[in-house]
């Protein structure tokens, strides 16, 4: 009988000539990194991260929602879809003197990243000008910039870039064989386009999805595969666990398993060597000893605060506290005021 061992998974790594490019990875070279034994994934996960990082530093990062609710997506994860019955209250867009109050009390709490989430599924070119307030809001304190609205038309990542977006999130959210299971008012390819625009812009991107939506593991594969596979892959990859809400479609789904979660941590630090990995929305729900597994595989970005968007997030001094049990600090910030 053959043994996984026999058939080892080559450690790749970026090229001198070319780091800042994503190597090619089939979905089947994906999965086998998921199949490979526990211990000879963290290790080369761990292997990886120590070339590119310091293991010991973590990423501080606040979202905050910016508008709330009212969106016309059928995502069937987010309870911000108004077809969808909640209790989410659909909100107008905050003010700059709210949104620099927020981004001030972040700052203050360690967090180096601020990014605001509005939920649209295609902002108007009306709802850009005024993010772009926000944007400069923020940027005058020092901190990096990211933001989160839907898709982009032209020409509005450039006005985005204009007033100092540092990057932009937009989660391809799964692969592209199960996303018409979660998604039918957007396509796939919309998510690549929007991507697209905002790499032309000069933005950085912000790119991840979520795991345990009912997905298999090859599925899983496929996911992290799209996003290695984008030129170049995101500098920021955020890897979401399900959360389940009421009154979404998906709020009785089965829970994922905890290691398949730190398995795919692993394997998105494995093939996006360069990118912070962030540990995104579900860790309320990990526990101290699966979120140090994530770190221990590469996670080394985290939100940060007491709200993720609508769903609630572990408490900032639990999260400051975790880092002192485990002898790890704050990343500092990457840019300066």
């Amino acid at each position: 009988m053959s043994s996984v061992f026999e058939q080892p998974v080559t450690l790749h790594r970026p090229r001198p000539a070319d780091a800042a490019l994503a190597l090619r990875w089939s979905v089947d070279a994906v999965e086998r990194l998921f199949d490979l034994p526990f211990p000879e994934l963290m290790h080369q996960a761990q292997t990886v991260h120590r070339e590119n990082f310091d293991p010991s530093r973590v990423e501080f990062a606040t979202l905050l929602s910016v508008k709330t609710g009212g969106c016309p997506e059928d995502c069937n994860y987010c309870p911000q879809a108004a077809r969808f019955d909640t209790g989410v209250e659909a909100t107008k867009l905050m003010e700059p003197d709210e949104v620099r109050v927020a981004a001030q009390r972040a700052k203050d709490a360690g967090a180096t990243r601020f990014c605001m989430g509005a939920a649209w599924r295609a902002p108007k070119d009306r709802d850009i000008e005024k993010v772009a307030e926000l944007v400069r809001t923020v940027k005058a304190l020092g901190l990096e910039t990211c933001a989160t609205l839907g898709m982009l038309e032209d020409g509005h990542a450039q006005t985005l870039q204009s007033a100092g977006l540092d990057y932009y999130n937009h989660n391809l959210d799964s692969a592209p064989d199960f996303y018409g299971d979660i998604i039918t008012t957007r396509d796939y390819q919309d998510r690549l386009d929007t991507l697209q625009r905002v790499r032309s812009a000069g933005v950085k991107v912000c790119c991840g999805g979520i795991v345990g939506m009912g997905e298999t593991r090859r599925q899983r594969a496929g996911l992290v595969a799209e996003l290695a596979n984008l030129t170049p892959y995101p500098e920021s990859v955020p890897i979401n666990n399900l959360v389940k809400v009421e009154g979404t479609p998906l709020a009785s789904q089965a829970d994922l398993d905890p290691f398949e979660f730190v398995r795919t941590i692993a394997v998105a630090r494995i093939t996006m060597p360069t990118a912070r990995v962030r540990l995104s929305a579900g860790r309320q729900q990990m526990g101290d000893g699966v979120q140090a597994l994530c770190f221990l595989a590469g996670a080394n970005s985290i939100f940060y605060g007491d709200k993720l968007l609508t769903t609630g997030n572990p408490d900032t001094d639990a999260d400051v506290a975790l880092l002192q049990r485990l002898g790890m600090t704050r990343a500092a910030p990457e840019v300066q005021p």
